[in-house]
């Protein structure tokens, strides 16, 4: 398969759990490790081979978009949802004219992780547009930092996903990026919509896919789970 060269990075959240690091700035802004969220994830998109990233804002947008005109690499382009924020589904449908005719990894800002393989390769190895309608990278429930609930997914031999449902646990989580056709949210409703109905239904027809980072994933959504990615990035170097 051909390695997405684009990326969707979504960026447009409020961070209300974030507060009161998100008072004056994005989340996509907060730092971990001396480092920008956005950056981090921007970083690792750009060493799996992203030279274009759509970047959508809407919180403090002008200082995020200030922040971005810094970076020479993935080139930035802006989404710009001012107006009204449109969710995952929506922001990935208005960015369409943007995002080119290829696959595309789609990234929340949230995430940071330690890599002991090579996550994103896998996800590029493991995508298959004939079979599936998206690759998601997963995270062991179990170690995590800063992921409450009881895990999102199960994962069959040959890589397909299924939701938890009414179990009481599932052993894996989704940690933040995928791999999707650009084209997969155009038929969402207009106005803000999720990703996740989508997933619910490509699953079902059995064209929902993941693999698993070997490695410790820190989902940073609040101050306490910045502090311990902090911490835990600390103590890795």
């Amino acid at each position: 398969m051909t390695a997405p060269t684009t990326a969707m990075v979504l960026a447009a959240g409020l961070g209300t759990r974030m507060r009161p690091l998100t008072n004056d700035r994005p989340k996509a802004l907060v730092e971990v490790g001396g480092k920008a969220l956005i950056d981090h994830v921007l970083d690792r998109l750009a060493e799996a081979g992203v030279t274009d990233a759509v970047v959508n804002v809407h919180w403090f947008a002008d200082r995020l978009e200030s922040h971005l005109a810094a970076r020479t690499r993935p080139s930035i382009r802006i989404s710009d949802e001012r107006a009204e924020l449109l969710e995952t589904g929506g922001g990935l449908k208005k960015a369409r004219p943007l995002l080119g005719d290829g696959a595309v990894f789609v990234a929340n800002i949230d995430s940071v992780w330690i890599d002991r393989g090579d996550a994103l390769s896998d996800l590029i190895r493991l995508w298959n547009p004939a079979r599936m309608d998206a690759a998601l990278l997963l995270a062991r429930r179990e170690g995590s930092i800063g992921f409450e609930g009881g895990g999102d997914f199960f994962l069959g031999d040959d890589g397909a996903l299924t939701f938890r449902g009414e179990a009481a646990s599932a052993p894996y989580a989704y940690m933040g990026v995928h791999i999707t056709r650009p084209d997969y949210a155009d038929h969402g409703p207009d106005g803000p919509f999720s990703l996740s109905p989508l997933w619910r239904a490509s699953a079902a027809e059995g064209r929902l896919f993941g693999c698993v980072l070997d490695g410790d994933w820190m989902h940073v959504g609040d101050p306490q789970a910045r502090d311990e990615a902090e911490a835990r990035l600390k103590a890795e170097t």
